[in-house]
């Protein structure tokens, strides 16, 4: 024990010790946050999005429409709550003949005089719903802060592990009582205190002037947010295990970190994207933490309701810890 806690504060103290580093891992998330804040924060989407539940049999021409959006939707609840939210304008639900659109949102009326102006609107009767809107940068936060988690963890653990090995730090830990489990070990706890750090400063900094929409417990947002570190410092060890050469693994790891940063969620909804995408979207553990982050912050999701989220970031961080503790050497 005394010689993990003696690698974990040696590696605390050399993060902190690199002003650069901590700084952008300070800042930069803040930027992002504060940018897209004031990026989004004037204006709704111009196209209609209408959700729609159910097997919609012949084609409703006000679903033609170039300026309509549809989003297919399997659960009714998660469609009637983006409505609740101004999320999407409408839904319509198939099953019952019946539409929703939130009372208060001018984009979900206009939405509906557009859509009973078409003959088969007679067919379906109408309900509506009330609640708050969701900010853009209420939806943002989470990915925000699980992209700055992401780079934190992959490179933080990955390529100054690779760096050690290329300046002979591992050979000379190999000579002394240390075993290659305490130093992976300890260059996880390392990792995971200070990302979790950050991320808590980060968060708490912006909440104090943008004040985020949080609907479920911090509890549960620590844990997921705990489980997606431990997942991505286990990714980032894989590529650690082997590699001599700094180039190599930093080029390994943009390989990983930008399909994963374009397709996980972080800037743009993937509702609408083919299903192909969004099924593909779920190998990346970023993925996982952001729709997990955002169900409980918006949607005041519960742990059995992130369930999947939460069994796909632990079944992964089991993966990639096995499969770097099999590839490890230390030279």
């Amino acid at each position: 024990m005394q010689r993990f806690l003696a690698l974990v504060h040696a590696r605390n103290m050399e993060f902190v010790r690199d002003r650069g580093n901590l700084l952008w891992n300070l800042l930069f998330p803040i930027f992002l946050v504060f940018g897209f804040s004031f990026a989004f924060s004037g204006g709704e989407n111009e196209l209609f999005r209408v959700g729609i539940y159910g097997d919609q049999g012949s084609r409703l021409s006000f679903l033609e429409e170039p300026y309509v959006k549809t989003v297919n939707y399997e659960k009714l609840s998660l469609a009637l709550n983006k409505v609740s939210h101004h999320q999407i304008d409408m839904v319509i639900n198939f099953e019952t003949n019946e539409y929703f659109i939130n009372e208060s949102s001018t984009n979900g009326s206009v939405a509906e005089r557009i859509f009973l102006a078409s003959e088969e609107s007679t067919d379906f009767e109408h309900r509506f719903l009330s609640g708050k809107p969701i900010r853009y940068v209420d939806w943002f936060v989470p990915g925000a802060i699980g992209a700055n988690m992401m780079f934190s963890c992959i490179f933080g653990a990955g390529w100054i592990i690779v760096r050690y090995r290329r300046n002979g730090v591992l050979k000379r830990l190999k000579a002394t009582p240390v075993h290659a489990f305490e130093f992976v070990a300890a260059q996880l706890a390392s990792r995971l205190s200070l990302v979790l750090f950050v991320s808590a400063i980060v968060y708490a900094g912006t909440n104090l002037f943008l004040k985020f929409v949080m609907e479920g417990s911090y509890l549960n947002l620590l844990l997921i947010t705990i489980l997606a570190i431990v997942c991505m410092i286990s990714l980032g060890l894989v590529f650690a295990s082997r590699i001599k050469s700094e180039e190599l693994a930093g080029g390994l790891m943009n390989i990983v970190i930008w399909p994963m940063m374009a397709f996980s969620g972080v800037f743009f909804s993937l509702e609408g994207a083919p299903v192909a995408l969004q099924k593909a979207s779920r190998i990346f553990p970023l993925t996982h933490y952001i729709e997990a982050g955002r169900a409980i912050m918006l949607d005041g999701a519960r742990l059995a309701d992130i369930s999947t989220n939460l069994i796909a970031l632990v079944g992964m961080s089991a993966l990639f810890l096995l499969m770097s503790s099999l590839f490890f050497r230390w030279e």
